[in-house]
């Protein structure tokens, strides 16, 4: 680990009043006195552990800022290393001079995300801590924010933690047999072993049943909206974003090419596509937002429907009926304010899936189809007092893994196999979780992950 002082802007380098500069590693506070002098004359070397000191940053020639310097000497620091931030001006002029003069007195500019790496070598959070960091940072809504908070608080270490000691035990206790059979039995053990592995790996399928819930929270529910041409599509994305974002006309297929929004429906995130109107043309154009309509509606978690129940069904109806029969969708009985000529019953009969009545030019309906949304994907309301969720691929990944070398396990028992055969699945069940915590992990896999933190964090 390199253990050279690092230093690196830590806000954004633009629209913001106050711009900090951190500054970690050994001569973290050297550097700092080199650049800081105090009003009172003193030196930051001479002041106690977590104080704030009001001052002015110099380049040895002349003043370029004047600022406030906070003092945290190592192991109570972000990176248990002395640490020093300089809160200048948030300037981009400035705050670039003033890491351009900390640089010059000793300092390296720091690499992404070398602070939080610095915490996880050093001890201070394991490497799920350290992922949530990255998440609660790029979180774009309270599900997502409280998720990542549950995370970086420890509750998915904890879990991990207290399952690999479990699968520890067994292992200990089977390797202790085979070294001395003649005080320790394993007369009757596969069967007691079957039942702690069993329990585990409910526990572990818990957590991987709820980590499509995890994903929806972290990035959002991928979301198509469908209909014949002039169905009220363009309407409905317009309502759900709250501005006039997509054309609306009564001409038929004005939408061509797919529109993309990011929509946060009251701490729901959903990344919505309006499409072409799905119908039979020989528009070359159109014909080519037909086939990118139905592209898209085969990815997506979520397919919104939406009828135009001021015309008849017809057969564009009917084929996209097709297309959803399959899939997670809601039918918006659309322009209910008008005097409709679709029957619902006849749509039930053919497509069996949640129907709201929706006018998006009156804008109603709308709360009945977010709940209906939050029931689909999140059960109802997501209590985050004692539930985990997973929302980092590499962790689901890795605890498949372990129940897969589990469901082993279980299956050298049910085949009477040599009690040797169980340990080697349970260690490596016991290395896959620990690799969500950073126990036995690969340089380069540490050096990927925080590869992807912005400069300063």
């Amino acid at each position: 680990m390199k253990t050279d002082t690092i230093a690196a802007v830590a806000t954004a380098m633009a629209g913001s009043g106050i711009g900090i500069i951190r500054i970690s590693g050994d001569d973290a506070i050297t550097v700092a006195d080199s650049v800081f002098q105090m009003k009172s004359g003193r030196k930051l070397s001479e002041m106690p552990t977590h104080t704030v000191h009001y001052g002015y940053v110099h380049d040895g020639e002349e003043v370029l800022d004047e600022v406030m310097a906070v003092l945290m000497r190592g192991p109570k620091s972000y990176t248990r290393e002395d640490t020093v931030e300089i809160d200048c001006h948030g300037g981009v002029y400035v705050v670039k001079r003033v890491l351009e003069t900390v640089l010059l007195h000793g300092a390296r500019l720091a690499e992404p995300g070398e602070f939080t790496k610095r915490a996880f070598l050093n001890g201070r959070i394991d490497l799920s801590q350290a992922e949530s960091v990255m998440d609660m940072i790029q979180a774009k809504n309270e599900f997502a924010l409280k998720s990542s908070m549950k995370q970086l608080t420890g509750f998915v270490s904890e879990t991990i933690r207290e399952i690999r000691a479990e699968v520890l035990h067994e292992i200990a206790y089977i390797e202790s047999a085979l070294d001395d059979p003649e005080h320790i039995s394993l007369e009757g053990y596969p069967s007691r072993l079957r039942a702690v592995v069993e329990e585990i790996s409910g526990r572990i399928e818990k957590l991987l049943a709820d980590s499509d819930n995890g994903r929806i929270l972290k990035e959002g529910i991928s979301t198509v909206i469908v209909g014949k041409p002039n169905a009220g599509k363009s309407s409905l994305l317009n309502t759900l974003v709250g501005e006039e974002r997509a054309i609306v006309t009564d001409i038929a297929g004005t939408t061509r090419d797919v529109l993309e929004e990011q929509i946060n429906l009251n701490g729901i995130l959903l990344n919505v596509t309006d499409t072409a109107g799905i119908r039979e043309t020989e528009d070359v154009v159109e014909k080519i937002g037909v086939q990118r309509a139905k592209e898209y509606l085969k990815d997506a978690d979520l397919v919104i429907y939406v009828v135009d129940t001021s015309t008849e069904l017809d057969e564009n109806d009917f084929q996209i009926m097709e297309l959803l029969s399959d899939r997670n969708a809601i039918i918006l009985m659309n322009k209910s304010d008008l005097e409709s000529k679709t029957d619902a019953a006849e749509i039930k009969k053919r497509l069996d899936k949640r129907i709201i009545s929706v006018s998006a030019k009156e804008r109603t309906g709308m709360d009945e189809l977010e709940a209906a949304i939050r029931e689909m994907f999140l059960h109802g309301q997501v209590s985050f007092d004692d539930e985990i969720f997973i929302t980092n691929v590499r962790h689901k990944a890795a605890l498949q893994a372990a129940l897969d070398s589990l469901r082993l396990v279980v299956q050298s028992i049910e085949d009477g196999m040599p009690e040797d055969f169980y340990s080697i699945d349970l260690m490596n069940a016991y290395g896959e979780l620990g690799s969500i915590i950073g126990e036995a992990v690969e340089d380069d896999l540490v050096n990927e992950i925080f590869s992807k933190f912005c400069m300063g964090k």
